[in-house]
């Protein structure tokens, strides 16, 4: 079925590329994230400045990141990005046996694919949740643009962003910004992973009548999952850009501790996280 069709990183980042170029002051060289990605080493070079925030998002991706630093971002781009190709490439093969005849191979690849999703919203939800603690606490002030709606595919991840685009306009300070795109990040994340692994035990337990709907909304919601990791890379690295090193190893602490906390969604108390989220922002 052709309608079905992955979502590779590379589509985003063509998005992604020229949104940054065209939000930030310096239009000379282009944004090229994807050579950076890798999971090759950044380049370093010695600082013993207080680091201070570059002119613009492009400015701060395309900025050599100190040893440590360099070490603490592709350690936590390598675990994201190994758990976003597992899901990518179990959600592909689903699909090849989909469109090959082969139903029930395709729902067993399919019920994979649901804990997987959860591996990767688990990891990145708690990086996100990390960067937004750190900079409360710290004062820490990175820069951030808001979110485009045209890099999301499904209606709930262009109404975020276009909402969260909205806000940030209203909002006069660069930390306030950063913050709520980062909460922004945080529950598009929880609810698109949410929304993802229904849509998937709906299908592998035969729940829904309309099987069509539900693999178009899992290939949707993974193509956003995967915008919102791009965008939660390019905010850690500008994070890190104002990050004092001597805040490194407190940061990085945080991180551990997200990571191990279990995992919010909660139907009960979510709907409270989200309200003290919003509330504690605007009343930085």
């Amino acid at each position: 079925m052709a309608a079905f069709q992955m979502a590779y990183p590379r589509v985003q980042l063509n998005h992604l590329e020229a949104y940054y170029k065209n939000n930030t002051m310096d239009s000379g060289k282009g944004f090229g994230i994807l050579p950076d990605l890798s999971l090759r080493r950044s380049p370093v070079k010695d600082c013993d400045r207080t680091p201070t925030r570059g002119r613009s998002v492009k400015d701060d991706w395309r900025a050599w990141l100190p040893a440590e630093k360099a070490q603490v971002f592709d350690k936590q781009v390598h675990r994201l990005e190994s758990s976003y190709v597992m899901l990518s490439v179990s959600l592909n093969e689903a699909i090849e046996l989909r469109q090959m005849g082969q139903p029930g191979k395709s729902l067993q690849a399919v019920g994979i694919t649901a804990g997987l999703c959860k591996l990767l919203t688990q990891a990145l939800g708690a990086l996100l949740r990390a960067l937004s603690e750190h900079a409360k606490h710290y004062g820490t002030i990175p820069n951030a643009v808001p979110l485009d709606p045209t890099n999301f595919q499904g209606p709930r991840g262009q109404r975020s962003a276009r909402m969260s685009s909205l806000v940030s306009h209203v909002l006069l300070s660069q930390r306030l910004q950063f913050l709520h795109k980062v909460s922004t990040l945080e529950e598009m994340v929880e609810n698109l992973g949410e929304d993802y692994r229904h849509a998937a035990t709906d299908l592998t337990g035969g729940f829904s009548f309309d099987t069509r709907k539900m693999w178009a909304e899992m290939d949707s919601d993974h193509y956003d999952l995967n915008t919102c990791l791009r965008e939660a890379i390019v905010v850690f690295k500008s994070f890190l850009i104002a990050l004092p090193e001597s805040q490194l190893g407190a940061f990085q602490s945080t991180v551990r501790r997200q990571s191990q906390a279990p995992e919010a969604g909660a139907p009960s108390t979510q709907g409270a996280i989200r309200h003290r989220r919003m509330a504690a922002i605007a009343g930085e």
